[in-house]
């Protein structure tokens, strides 16, 4: 991304830039520093940081917190034709949620190579036995996710 120029709001690299600033309000709220939003048609329908520490809540993790707004505003529990944002590759949890919400497309920018479930430790997404495929991409703005996140944890020791 370059510093001069914002890129066009209808770009992958775009989204993904809100969802790390998203992670950046996590981190403000000493929450590991995750965000994700949801984008259906080119418009913000669910949007979520990492909460699970101030809401005392192991589930509010920010891709569930972008999926519940996004189904209430779609008023539905299903999301197809959607686009996941994400800064770090999404949990079991999450990637399960994912596939229930029949979410149509996933970035997400940092591989976690402790319980990531979109190709690090599980691939939850290429799972032949589910009923939904999810097609998932990674990479984009990584080293700007890595940072954040490593930052965090630095802080913290």
């Amino acid at each position: 991304m370059t510093q001069n120029k914002q890129p066009c709001k209808n770009s992958d690299e775009y989204w993904m830039a809100h969802a790390l600033s998203l992670a950046e309000r996590a981190q403000k709220y000493n929450e590991v520093p995750v965000g994700a939003v949801i984008v259906k048609d080119n418009k913000i329908i669910g949007e979520g940081w990492n909460q699970p520490i101030a809401s005392k809540d192991p589930t509010a993790h920010a891709e569930i917190q972008a999926i519940r707004m996004a189904c209430l505003h779609q008023s539905n529990y299903r999301l197809p034709g959607t686009t996941l944002y994400i800064s770090l590759e999404p949990c079991l949890m999450c990637a399960g949620a994912i596939v229930h919400a029949r979410i149509s497309r996933v970035l997400f920018a940092a591989k976690e190579p402790k319980s990531g479930a979109a190709g690090s430790c599980f691939d939850i997404f290429n799972e032949n036995k589910l009923n939904h495929s999810v097609d998932c991409e990674q990479g984009l703005l990584a080293e700007e996710s890595s940072k954040i996140l490593k930052q965090f944890f630095k802080a913290r020791r």
